[in-house]
């Protein structure tokens, strides 16, 4: 009766931070007011608010990719782990966006790469530079970290303690990664995604890089179930 209970309690602290994570990240940015504050606050901070977007978001996808796969609400192996790892990857992702924005903006300024003058067709060129640039080059190795980190946190969920780099690089199924992540999700999913992302006004950008990593694992679960 307890274990029942207390699955019943995860299932429903589960559900109610998924609600919460996603309905209340629309609702701050339809009210304008919270709005406001969220500009602000990505403006001023934008290393911790890129920790808090991911860590919060992509934790949300992935109990949404756990649910999907085990037909269960469960917790993922060490969520607390994965909530720190997604917060230091948003981190990451907002200070390599500013270094890949302001690179191929440069480079466009000096002629190195196409310019157009029209507005908006010169807004989609430099942001299609941007995404195809770094999703070819930062793109798959933030990839080949985050699936070590993951493959780590699952082999020590087994009980084992003494894990070696060799472990976790032999563990990972890396002709899958490649055939699958690099050679598909790249091309076809992270660019055109990221070209969208790039035109929106910077203070979005990395709260909607947070919001793919979401729609991604919900994908890629769907497409396992049809499978």
């Amino acid at each position: 009766m307890a274990d029942r209970s207390s699955t019943t309690w995860k299932k429903i602290l589960i559900i109610v931070y998924i609600v919460l994570s996603l309905a209340g990240f629309a609702a701050i940015l339809i009210i304008p007011a919270s709005r406001e504050v969220f500009k602000t606050l990505s403006s001023t901070h934008p290393y911790l608010m890129g920790f808090a977007k991911f860590a919060i978001l992509a934790t949300a996808g992935e109990l949404l990719a756990v649910r999907l796969a085990k037909k269960e609400w469960l917790l993922p192996s060490y969520v607390w782990a994965r909530f720190l790892i997604w917060g230091v990857i948003g981190v990451w992702i907002t200070y390599m966006m500013k270094i890949f924005g302001a690179g191929v903006g440069a480079l466009m300024a000096s002629g190195l790469l196409p310019n157009p003058e029209h507005a908006l067709f010169g807004s989609f060129i430099k942001a299609f530079f941007i995404s195809a640039t770094m999703n070819l080059s930062f793109g798959p190795t933030f990839m080949a970290l985050h699936k070590c980190s993951d493959t780590y946190l699952d082999i020590r969920a087994t009980g084992k303690r003494k894990i070696s780099l060799a472990n976790v690089i032999h563990k990972v199924d890396w002709e899958k990664f490649a055939s699958f992540t690099l050679l598909k999700t790249v091309p076809l999913f992270w660019i055109p995604a990221h070209t969208l992302t790039f035109m929106l006004p910077a203070e979005y950008q990395v709260a909607m890089a947070a919001a793919l990593s979401v729609a991604l694992g919900i994908i890629l679960n769907l497409k396992r179930k049809k499978a």
